[in-house]
């Protein structure tokens, strides 16, 4: 209800009040985004992704834009400042994203439905922001797969078992070693996951870490999860 309500503030807010555009901070008029920062979430075709350096377990990962200037700005408006509106333009990249790792070279047609499983945050950053951003971005791809024809849903299926530290800073293998058996799987998730394809999806990829550990955790209850999708990919130094 309260993720309800803010989006409905959202939309009256927008209605009533010039807002800026989340992408490049200019004033806007009943948007989130002007027309070139959102052509910029759109502009750039989903393609195979990897971190440096490559982690044991990673699945085949899709994403289609780089952390950087408008997306950066687009994604932390969203995630941090509860901007829900970006919901939607977000869901079509990561939408994308999907179904090019749905066409992942050497697999057959999928039969079933897409299954997205969103990467977890924790439940006291959930409860801070008011809101989980990769799920509802999760869930905005997935409207967007079905009105394209494609059977799509969204399995919030990954809890956290145990705290883990703050990944900023952290090192690949610092950021590996904070996350190694920090998820699980829901009970009876199992069953919910056996028909179809999973999908592993996050609005981010660093260095694999997460998509790493949630492939694991959900591969513990069905078939080894080997595709991933994700909205945008941090290169690192």
């Amino acid at each position: 209800m309260r993720e309800v309500w803010q989006e409905l503030q959202q939309e009256l807010g927008g209605l009533l009040l010039p807002s800026d555009c989340a992408g490049c901070g200019l004033p806007r008029v009943r948007s989130s985004l002007c027309g070139e920062c959102g052509s910029a979430l759109t502009g750039v075709a989903p393609r195979r992704v990897w971190p440096s350096p490559v982690p044991s377990g990673l699945p085949a990962v899709y994403g289609a834009l780089p952390y950087a200037d408008e997306v950066r700005a687009v994604l932390l408006a969203h995630k941090e400042r509860g901007a829900l509106r970006l919901a939607s333009p977000l869901g079509s990249v990561l939408a994308a994203a999907v179904r090019a790792a749905a066409a992942h070279p050497g697999r057959g047609p999928v039969t079933g439905p897409l299954t997205l499983v969103p990467v977890p945050s924790a439940r006291r950053v959930v409860a801070g922001r008011g809101h989980d951003p990769v799920r509802r971005v999760a869930l905005a791809a997935a409207r967007e797969l079905r009105r394209a024809g494609l059977p799509a849903r969204v399995l919030a299926v990954l809890r956290q078992r145990r705290a883990v530290a703050d990944q900023a800073g952290l090192t690949a293998e610092q950021r590996l070693a904070n996350l190694s058996g920090a998820l699980q799987t829901v009970s009876g998730g199992g069953r919910l996951l056996a028909e179809g394809e999973t999908v592993l999806v996050d609005d981010l990829m660093t260095t694999g870490a997460s998509l790493v550990e949630a492939a694991r955790a959900v591969s513990e209850q069905v078939r080894n999860v080997t595709l991933a999708a994700v909205v945008a990919v941090r290169y690192r130094r």
